[in-house]
């Protein structure tokens, strides 16, 4: 009954930025804890960040750190990841996931129970 759809990936430079939105269907957006993964070809579905309920809380993976921030706007039932400074090994296809209640802590891959189709970003040398 929930359904996210992300939007703003594309094709950017290495040093470039991109922004992803991913909105949520429903009243109840801000009751989910929401969380950011990536995909590359070949490799295993990762935790890029994650956001509490009320945005207070946030986890990002040590490769992304100090690069990447994940943000929502609960009005406009929407979380965001900023991406500063892209690196071609952040190539990916990027999906945001939700689970009702979860605490940030406890965020991982089996553990989501929406998913989104996910959007490519590409980072060109």
């Amino acid at each position: 009954q929930v359904e996210l759809v992300e939007s703003g990936g594309g094709l950017v430079q290495a040093g470039g930025s991109l922004r992803l939105s991913c909105a949520a269907s429903g009243r109840t957006f801000s009751s989910y804890t929401m969380a950011w993964f990536r995909q590359a070809p070949g490799k295993e579905r990762d935790l890029v960040g994650s956001i509490s309920w009320g945005g207070d809380r946030t986890t990002y993976a040590g490769s992304v750190k100090g690069r990447f921030t994940i943000s929502r706007d609960n009005a406009k039932n929407t979380v965001y990841l900023q991406m500063n400074t892209l690196k071609p090994e952040d190539t990916a296809v990027y999906y945001c996931a939700a689970s009702f209640g979860l605490r940030v802590e406890l965020v991982s891959r089996d553990g989501m129970e929406y998913w989104g189709k996910g959007t490519l970003v590409t980072v060109s040398s």
